[in-house]
């Protein structure tokens, strides 16, 4: 369920060997992914280890007709995906390079959560053909060195939340949950499973050129991000379903605030929770205002 996968298409001419060797420029840089997560004592412990090296398996898939070719990629993108992780031993990112053509590769990267998230994948495809370009031309990576590893990030945070600071943090999440509905009765085509499943798909929707202009004006007339248009338009979606007035709605946020963790591969995005309520027959100009000051509150004690 926490797996991250990715995977990636190249095109032109490849060396499986370099490529290998600008991956593990990569984990060189990012204690993130030579960190490794014991138990000692009965507590968990991350454990970063001074030096890892990953291998790059490479699966040729030239034999198959280019049908087949493409059908059996999928499958094993699909199949990577479902590999579980076990923490406590390293490495904890999993490389797979399908080489469909002479010319024509797929790129099959897999991490857990606990030491990624999607800003770090970004990360990640950034340095690659940087460091790929400089390897394969036999130079230095023109990359600094990192100021900041997720370790110092963790200690900053410990310090920084004292317990004034926190006190004050669970004051306002106290204050803004009170009383706050356990579940937004959605009406369905069929009951909800006994047990959470966690089975689930993602539907794609294009919104058109001009009404994503529309929305943009509209946001930076009120005053407001895009993301907080949308949220209140996705409130009003789901009052028309529920009736309820009273609504919760969860969001992961990158909490990369400071500049030094920007370039980091680490797990940093916290879910925060938006309640609007709805109430008092609100415009949707009223509604967007409201849905500011909530998203301002959650941000300001996102810690």
């Amino acid at each position: 369920a926490y797996n991250i996968p990715f995977a990636g298409r190249l095109k032109g001419a490849l060396d499986a060997r370099v490529l290998e060797r600008s991956i593990n420029e990569i984990v060189r840089r990012q204690e993130a992914l030579r960190t490794v997560f014991k138990t000692v004592d009965g507590q968990p412990v991350q454990l970063i280890l001074p030096e890892l090296s990953v291998a790059l398996p490479v699966v040729d898939l030239r034999g198959f007709d280019e049908g087949e070719r493409e059908a059996e990629a999928a499958r094993l993108v699909n199949e990577e995906a479902q590999i579980p992780f076990d923490l406590s031993r390293a490495p904890l990112l999993r490389i797979r390079l399908l080489r469909l053509g002479d010319e024509d590769h797929t790129l099959l990267v897999t991490m857990p959560h606990i030491i990624t998230d999607a800003w770090s994948m970004g990360v990640f495809f950034r340095e690659l053909p940087v460091i790929y370009d400089a390897v394969n031309g036999g130079g230095r990576p023109p990359l600094p060195e990192l100021p900041v590893q997720c370790a110092d990030y963790a200690v900053w945070q410990r310090e920084h939340l004292s317990d004034e600071a926190l006190a004050g943090q669970l004051e306002y999440w106290e204050r803004e949950l009170t009383g706050a509905p356990t579940l937004l009765e959605l009406p369905t085509d069929r009951p909800r499973p006994p047990v959470q499943t966690f089975n689930g798909v993602r539907h794609a929707v294009d919104i058109p050129l001009e009404v994503a202009g529309a929305l943009g004006a509209l946001s930076q007339r009120e005053g407001v991000t895009l993301f907080m248009t949308l949220l209140a338009a996705f409130n009003v979606l789901l009052y028309r379903y529920t009736g309820q007035e009273d609504i919760l709605v969860g969001s992961p946020v990158a909490t990369r605030g400071q500049a030094e963790t920007q370039s980091l591969i680490g797990f940093f995005i916290n879910t925060l929770v938006f309640r609007t309520r709805l109430h008092g027959n609100l415009t949707f100009r009223e509604l967007l205002a409201r849905v500011r000051e909530t998203c301002l509150g959650a941000y300001a004690h996102q810690d």
